[in-house]
């Protein structure tokens, strides 16, 4: 082997030995949302790596560029990147749309409001552009048809239906042809399994022939069986006050309606003093005839014998009963006669 080749051979050795141990950077290691630009195996000291964000990422602070250093190791990693946002969404109507948050990789989930029905999507993903990956759905409502009408009635609308095909919610009132009585839902409504709500049924309703009541009478009727919702007017004897509506009416139990009671009048049992009735103060020989209506008060006069003064006391008619005060002492008869002046009712009054 000639001199010159030797020579060379060894600048060779010489050359690899230095380049082998020279120490180099290998790919840099980054997070999910960072990516490396015209990534290389190899990156000699001092040589930049470019970072960027991945898509569905924004920047959001930090550095770009990282570099390798002499001894084979890269730069901290600073830059920064967050999530996309998509544009914020609202319910739709007659529906919820659900979610925690609207930046990449979330989820819109969609429901809808009792008696309506979703078309679209039950769920939307944030994309990696920013967009949502399908369009927000729309809540339908339930349909039902006419409803149903049951035999000898009809039903009340509460608004005109336009056509065969109604909606959730739509509804309506049965009635039931005179003299028949409705039993079941008054009530109807198309409901959100898409059928309306039972009908009720007519059926004939007889109440039996009316009764009189104890000091009372019942006007302008003949004593016969009676049909659903006909009704029965009462009167009372003179003097009795009536205790209740004066008309009585045929229910669907067929049973008449509670019918008005005739209170009694009362007497005011007081032989000698005054009484005060009907705004007026009088001796108890003057109230003529001695009666008084149920419901009505009367004043008889009490003594406070510790301040000797006289002080009035009400008392009321109660369907022929009028208690008279405790308080209340009746004068002999010599004191009504002789001395009237000094009886509670005329002495000075209580303060």
């Amino acid at each position: 082997m000639s001199l010159r080749v030797t020579l060379l051979l060894l600048f060779e050795l010489s050359l690899y030995a230095a380049v082998s141990s020279k120490k180099v950077c290998g790919r840099p290691t980054v997070s999910g949302e960072v990516e490396v630009e015209a990534l290389q195996r190899v990156y000699e000291p001092g040589e930049e790596a470019v970072l960027s964000c991945a898509p569905g990422y924004v920047r959001a602070g930090g550095s770009r560029v990282i570099i390798c250093t002499r001894d084979g190791d890269w730069g901290k990693v600073s830059l920064k990147c967050a999530p996309k946002s998509c544009p914020p969404l609202n319910d739709p109507t007659h529906g919820t749309a659900e979610f925690i948050n609207i930046v990449y990789k979330s989820t819109i989930n969609y429901t809808c409001d009792e008696g309506y029905i979703l078309n679209g999507t039950t769920n939307s993903t944030c994309m990696h552009d920013g967009k949502w990956s399908h369009p927000p759905p729309v809540c339908e409502p339930v349909t039902c048809g006419l409803a149903p009408i049951p035999i000898y009635g009809k039903i009340v609308y509460d608004k005109k239906p336009v056509g065969d095909i109604v909606t959730f919610g739509f509804g309506g009132r049965y009635e039931c042809l005179p003299p028949l009585a409705l039993f079941g839902n008054e009530k109807a409504s198309c409901t959100a399994h898409g059928n309306w709500t039972v009908p009720p049924e007519c059926r004939i309703v007889v109440c039996p022939a009316p009764t009189a009541i104890p000091h009372g009478f019942i006007t302008f009727a003949v004593k016969r069986e009676h049909g659903y919702k006909e009704r029965v007017k009462y009167g009372c004897d003179a003097n009795y006050v009536m205790d209740g509506a004066p008309e009585i009416e045929c229910e669907k139990t067929s049973q008449w309606s509670t019918k008005p009671v005739c209170r009694a009048p009362c007497t005011v049992n007081v032989k000698r003093g005054r009484i005060f009735y009907n705004a007026k103060k009088m001796w108890i020989e003057d109230f003529k005839p001695n009666r008084l209506l149920h419901n009505e008060y009367v004043v008889v006069y009490c003594l406070n014998k510790e301040n000797k003064c006289g002080y009035p006391v009400a008392t009321q008619c109660i369907d022929g009963t009028l208690k008279i005060p405790e308080c209340y002492e009746e004068p002999s008869g010599t004191t009504y006669t002789l001395n009237s002046k000094s009886l509670p009712s005329e002495i000075k009054m209580c303060p």
